[in-house]
């Protein structure tokens, strides 16, 4: 999802300030000062000026229900401000030369939002993107609007660590389990058919990533910092490691599955599919399709096409 919003509303500029002005000026007949005036365009502002621009603290109104709320600098939105859109979305956080650029908090309409860095009107750095439908949150870093870099995806009862491109999971990560528990492995790109377009024989393809469980451990610390390749994990004395490296799945031969938890637990725990596609716990079937966020997807109603 791209964050439209106040590039598609360019307020008037300096040389279009209009005739309908109430305030103050300097000696030179500039506007200086508080002041109010109505734009050719139907646009109002009332605030601060400073040698006709505006400049300082002030709201900006568009004819069509948007409005800025903040600092100006030489009539560009620049320090601390918000932005309320025609749809009801609304940004609070830091400007630069009329960006959302610094920190900042974006509300969808859909109720999610995002917490966090912005370079240039996108997302960009270190950030935290809740959505509201399902409780989930993407807590890592972004690059360009996109999920990319370590990060952490947290749902209700588990969640993923990894890194992330282009919105996907790629390479090495787990998933950590609230029962108490880890399940390693990695995300491999396959290719889907999706589907054949009319008057065409080729069917279309696209790449998607595919989860391979290795091992399952016992629960470990987590350092966004991942290495190239994930090391064993440590095991207790006396004990082996419940699944090999290799992914075999055999249990080692002086303990069984999860030997610390109650016999209701290592039920809601259960055994991968054979070809590692699907974790199943507590009745439910954690498919790869569920682990696969398009911010494009379902996020469109977070903000709405804004034009004058």
């Amino acid at each position: 999802m791209s964050d439209l919003g106040s590039e598609e509303l360019e307020e008037e500029g300096e040389n279009d300030i209009g005739e309908e002005y109430e305030g103050e000026r300097n000696d030179a007949g500039e506007r200086h000062g508080n002041g109010k005036a109505r734009l050719p365009n139907g646009d109002t502002y009332e605030g601060k000026y400073e040698f006709g621009k505006r400049h300082g603290q002030g709201t900006y109104k568009f004819k069509n229900g948007a409005r800025y709320i903040g600092e100006y600098f030489k009539n560009k939105k620049h320090g601390q401000g918000t932005f309320i859109y025609p749809d009801g979305s609304r940004y609070e956080g830091e400007w630069a030369d009329d960006q959302r650029h610094g920190h900042g908090v974006y509300y969808y309409i859909n109720n999610d939002t995002y917490t966090g860095e912005w370079y240039s009107h996108q997302r960009h750095g270190q950030g935290t993107y809740f959505y509201a439908e399902t409780g989930s949150k993407y807590v890592g870093t972004w690059v360009n609007g996109q999920q990319e870099g370590a990060a952490e995806l947290i749902h209700l009862n588990h969640r993923y660590q990894g890194k992330f491109l282009n919105k996907n999971p790629v390479g090495p990560g787990k998933y950590v389990f609230d029962i108490g528990c880890e399940q390693h492995g990695e995300y491999r790109l396959t290719d889907v058919e999706r589907g054949e377009e009319e008057e065409e024989e080729e069917a279309l393809i696209a790449v998607v990533p595919k989860w391979k469980a290795t091992k399952i451990t016992e629960l470990a610390l987590w350092t966004p910092r991942l290495p190239e390749e994930l090391p064993p994990a440590d095991t207790l004395p006396g004990q082996e490691e419940v699944m090999g490296a290799e992914g075999t799945g055999e249990p080692g031969d002086d303990i069984q599955l999860l030997t610390d938890f109650s016999e209701g637990e290592n039920e809601s725990l259960r055994a991968i599919d054979e070809d590692g596609d699907t974790i199943r716990e507590e009745g439910q079937d954690y498919s790869r399709d569920e682990f696969r966020y398009d911010m494009d997807q379902g996020e469109d109603e977070g903000e709405g096409s804004v034009s004058e």
